[in-house]
């Protein structure tokens, strides 16, 4: 499935290429108009960056020209401005962000998501507020037509998935309000800034050049999200929630879900819990492989290494026949030492663990 998404993404891009995708077409410039889409010239960055590719997605500006400057003059003959220009105006498609009074987010400018997103928007989260779904809705795989519903929880999750990312970057918003252990230095933001030439280095090639080759890497990164969000994430979503439908046929309480496969699941439950108005569930079991069972902890949030109850603590670092007669229970494999996720030869087995972790105090 993962080497489909890829190839789908990679004749995405070569056929858009052939068709000038990364550059202004001038052969019937005589007869048509070069639509052009103004951004700041200079050091780039991944937002005005992957704001341009989006517009470039839509057929309005497939062909269109990226102007980069800073000259207000030639700002103005441009159709669309992202990042640059100091004026945010829908209506007169101005999509900068750098104001002191801009204070604009997905959640304000779309009320009817709701008030979960409240990192302030960069140019890719402005275009993207206004012009999202129409950009997934032309580069979605075409034998996978969405329904209006399903559109909608696509266009959330390409969000929370990359958008949120690039605004919270380009707009100084920290992770964490604490200082964290390490830094990630190889996220998108970080492989398009190296796309800049360097201080000290001797420029053989234009600034211009190394632009669309930053359009060129967010597109893989953008295409992939969509096509991995449709293609994969999105039918998971009928077996996540079927199983919540039939979690009292697991066990009692309501808390144990099983699933009859590995797929992803964490985002989903964490929606469909909320959305169907169901107690937090503890633990999940599938099967992993022949003669193989997990347990695996739901955590406090789909990115969290915390969760929400652990396994037994007693089993923390032990496997196989000692982690059995630890446990009371046949089959046992393994408990990850630190409690999230553990494993047993059968279905029983592993849904034995989860209701004893479940109990225990």
């Amino acid at each position: 499935m993962f080497k489909n998404i890829v190839n789908k993404v990679n004749r995405f891009i070569a056929i858009k290429s052939k068709s000038h995708f990364f550059g202004s077409s001038r052969r019937f410039s005589k007869f048509i108009k070069i639509m052009k889409i103004g951004t700041h010239d200079g050091v780039f960055h991944c937002d005005e960056v992957l704001a341009c590719f989006m517009l470039k997605c839509l057929p309005e500006f497939k062909d269109a020209e990226i102007v980069r400057t800073r000259d207000m003059e030639k700002l103005k003959q441009c159709d669309i401005v992202v990042d640059v220009g100091a004026e945010f105006d829908h209506e007169k498609k101005r999509y900068d962000h750098h104001q002191r009074e801009f204070n604009e987010t997905l959640s304000s400018l779309r009320p009817e998501l709701g008030d979960k997103y409240k990192i302030k928007l960069s140019s890719a989260g402005l275009i993207y507020a206004f012009y999202g779904e129409k950009v997934i809705q032309s580069v979605a795989p075409k034998d996978q037509p969405l329904t209006t519903e399903n559109l909608k929880v696509i266009y959330k999750k390409v969000y929370e998935n990359l958008i949120e990312e690039m605004d919270a970057i380009d707009n100084g918003v920290p992770m964490t309000d604490s200082e964290p252990r390490y830094k990630i230095r190889t996220h998108l933001s970080a492989r398009i800034h190296r796309l800049n030439p360097e201080w000290n280095s001797e420029q053989t090639k234009t600034i211009d050049e190394d632009f669309m080759k930053a359009v060129s890497l967010v597109s893989e990164e953008f295409l992939y999200t969509v096509n991995y969000s449709i293609s994969v994430w999105l039918p998971a979503r009928d077996y996540v929630k079927s199983a919540l439908e039939e979690r009292y046929q697991v066990h009692k309480s309501g808390r144990i879900l099983e699933f009859k496969e590995r797929f992803p699941w964490k985002e989903h439950l964490f929606d469909l819990e909320e959305e169907m108005g169901v107690n937090k569930i503890y633990y999940v079991i599938f099967h992993d492989k022949p003669k193989s069972w997990r347990v695996q902890s739901v955590p406090v949030s789909p990115t969290s290494f915390v969760t929400r109850k652990s396994l037994h603590k007693k089993w923390w670092g032990v496997r196989d026949e000692i982690l059995s007669e630890v446990s009371g229970i046949d089959g046992c494999i393994f408990c990850h030492s630190t409690g999230f996720i553990g494993g047993n030869s059968s279905r029983e087995g592993a849904l034995a663990m989860a209701v004893a972790s479940l109990e225990a105090d």
